[in-house]
């Protein structure tokens, strides 16, 4: 029975994603293109959220935000689950000297947070989206190897595990067809949480000038124009932040309610 945090969570992601893809054929403007004579125009019929410092339509440009935020949540998270998945395979099933050497070297990685360690890694390379989702995912896989580590330790001795180790099958199969489909549910709430966290880290950088860069819109560039003008242009930090806010808390609710779902324990 779907519980009221997961369907709400899910009729909100379900409309974030609808707006995304259909962006380009619902945005009343051209999200880049310049009107001096529009320049900080307050919401109205013409402009639902009002205009830029540029005259660019400041709906227009959160729709097409969304679809970047979206992009960068999914890859990041995409590429932190791979890496976590593998490396917590091999740790939680092997055990010994190699489950030692991978959760020492998580552990590490893990003593410095995470936002400074993108800061510090997006320094070097030249800031891009594509840049962002694969920096967001390479210091993001460590809560997932730790989290599939547990499954696997907790599966192994299982009698279905016994009992396809007595019929011959390998480790890599074992592993991919028996014990992974077993904690595909933990996992699926992990990766829902983090395509949330991965959409504030783009937003962050992009608010510091480090993430999507102009005139490709985001939600964090917008809101940058919006601290530059708070005084006289407060629909350039409320718009956008609420669709942060939203769009996070849809993520949230629909991975709270998953998890409650799937947990035995939560349905009691």
């Amino acid at each position: 029975m779907k519980s009221p945090l997961m369907l709400t969570g899910a009729i909100i992601v379900g409309l974030v994603a609808v707006i995304a893809i259909l962006a380009p054929w619902i945005a009343p403007y051209d999200p880049n293109s310049i009107a001096v004579r529009d320049i900080l125009l307050p919401p109205s019929f013409a402009h639902w959220c009002g205009t830029d410092t540029l005259g660019r339509d400041v709906f227009s440009r959160m729709l097409f935000g969304a679809r970047v935020s979206l992009a960068v949540g999914f890859v990041a998270v995409g590429i932190a689950i791979a890496i976590g998945v593998i490396l917590g395979s091999i740790s939680g099933y092997a055990g010994g000297r190699a489950d030692a050497i991978i959760m020492r070297a998580t552990d590490m990685v893990l003593c410095f947070p995470t936002f400074f360690l993108i800061l510090a890694v997006i320094a070097f390379l030249e800031p891009s989206i594509w840049n962002i989702m694969i920096v967001i995912g390479l210091t993001s896989w460590m809560g997932v190897a730790r989290l599939v580590r547990a499954e696997l330790l907790s599966l192994r001795s299982r009698e279905f595990v016994l009992a396809a180790k007595s019929l011959g099958v390998s480790s890599t199969r074992l592993i991919w067809r028996y014990l992974l489909p077993n904690a595909m549910g933990p996992i699926l709430v992990s990766a829902v949480l983090g395509i949330a966290g991965a959409v504030l880290i783009e937003s962050g950088l992009s608010f510091l000038g480090l993430g999507v860069q102009p005139p490709d819109a985001s939600w964090g560039n917008i809101l940058t124009e919006g601290k530059d003008n708070i005084q006289i242009a407060w629909w350039l930090s409320l718009y956008p932040g609420l669709a942060i806010l939203i769009t996070v808390l849809g993520y949230n609710l629909l991975g709270e309610g998953l998890r409650d779902a799937i947990d035995p324990r939560m349905k009691s």
